[in-house]
């Protein structure tokens, strides 16, 4: 059975077919801290893909949020987001205006 941290990626490669994506376990971290009991793990995403092009950051948010929702509260404690257009990542293509 994958851990959450691969369910988490599948998850989001499924969704969103991203042209990067980063997901760092800093559950290590928390030890201790009252969401780590639980067994809820700590995340920080980063993911850039064309579904977010044109976008606002707040939407974006709540698609990544709502693609793991059956993973928030229970596998996932804590999730750190970065969502970029490919437009936006440092050295991708800019949108000429």
């Amino acid at each position: 059975m994958p851990g959450v941290r691969e369910r988490i990626e599948a998850i989001l490669r499924g969704r969103f077919e991203p042209a990067r994506l980063e997901i760092h376990d800093d559950s290590a971290r928390h030890s201790g801290h009252a969401g780590a009991t639980s067994g809820g793990g700590h995340f920080e995403v980063l993911i850039v893909s064309a579904a977010f092009e044109g976008t606002p950051l707040l939407h974006r948010h709540r698609m990544v949020n709502e693609a793991l929702r059956d993973m928030i509260g229970r596998d996932i404690h804590a999730l750190g987001l970065r969502t970029l257009a490919p437009s936006e990542e440092p050295g991708g293509k800019r949108r000429s205006r």
